[in-house]
């Protein structure tokens, strides 16, 4: 990239320590628990580049709206019934007393709002099945998990001054592609192809055909420790307010060996370490707010 278009990179870095520290800011900066290292790790690179920057440009919505993530193409994400990016509600009910899974009915909720929004999916005359399914997958994107993608930028980049742009969420590029058949978005198995063919002549062919890398990919067991034991000690603490819906010994169970738990609970990272840290997002949440159940 630097031979090809002249351009200046500096590389940050993040480590595990500062990554789990970064957990309660997050949740300040979004009001809410969020993405757990997803989030954190996006805060923290905000706050680098704001230091010599006051506007950026992210490539938020581009998987979205050009078809880049694996539930618009492998078919048993396609066909999922509910939202593809969340199929493991399980993993969700995995630390909560039985009382409180019971009184929650997360899954009930979360396919209620699923079979909602596929009703209002617009159709379009002609296409297979399969297409069409393609078609709600896509808008299920744009209604869901595309506006969580954006919170998360503006008020992570917000928080630390910095404006942050979204090129590929100009309404006039979403119109214009919607209605784009799928198989012109990804040939040959390369996924958002049309993407790249638009780019062909703008950057080189080893970044211009680099395979997806989702991020952040947080692996190193040194942050898997870190969160087993800050939670640890929030659940030794009486005024914790999770404990009031935490089965402490299923906790503990899971502690033992968070990074097996299976498929991820929401998008393509978040697995067994991003549960644990969401459960510590959630206890500074009720913190700060004064919320007790």
């Amino acid at each position: 990239m630097l031979q090809a278009v002249a351009t200046h990179h500096t590389c940050l870095y993040c480590d595990e320590a500062r990554l789990a520290d970064l957990l309660d800011a997050a949740v300040e900066a979004r009001d809410l628990p969020g993405m757990a290292d997803v989030d954190a790790s996006l805060l923290y690179f905000c706050a680098q580049v704001a230091q010599s920057n006051k506007v950026a440009l992210t490539g938020e919505c581009a998987d979205e709206i050009f078809g880049g993530y694996p539930w618009f193409y492998r078919e048993e994400l396609v066909n999922t019934d509910g939202f593809p990016w969340a199929r493991d509600m399980g993993a969700r009910t995995l630390l909560l007393t039985n009382e409180a899974a019971d009184q929650l009915r997360l899954g009930e909720y979360a396919h209620a709002r699923y079979a909602e929004s596929v009703a209002c999916t617009p159709r379009l005359e002609g296409e297979s099945p399969f297409e069409a399914r393609r078609r709600q997958i896509a808008y299920l994107n744009l209604k869901w998990f595309m506006p969580t993608l954006l919170d998360r930028m503006d008020r992570t980049s917000m928080y630390s001054g910095l404006e942050a742009r979204v090129p590929f969420a100009d309404h006039r590029i979403i119109e214009y592609v919607w209605n784009v058949p799928f198989a012109m978005k990804q040939q040959n198995g390369v996924e958002k192809s049309l993407l790249r063919d638009a780019c062909a002549d703008l950057l080189p062919p080893e970044l211009l055909h680099r395979k997806k890398s989702p991020y952040p990919k947080t692996y190193d067991p040194r942050y898997e420790k870190l969160l087993c034991r800050r939670l640890r000690e929030i659940l030794a603490d009486p005024s914790s307010p999770i404990l009031a819906f935490t089965d402490r010994a299923k906790a503990e169970a899971f502690m033992q060996a968070p990074a097996q738990t299976g498929r991820p609970w929401f998008g393509q990272l978040m697995a067994g370490p991003q549960l644990i840290a969401y459960y510590i997002q959630l206890n500074s949440w009720m913190r700060r707010y004064s919320l007790h159940i």
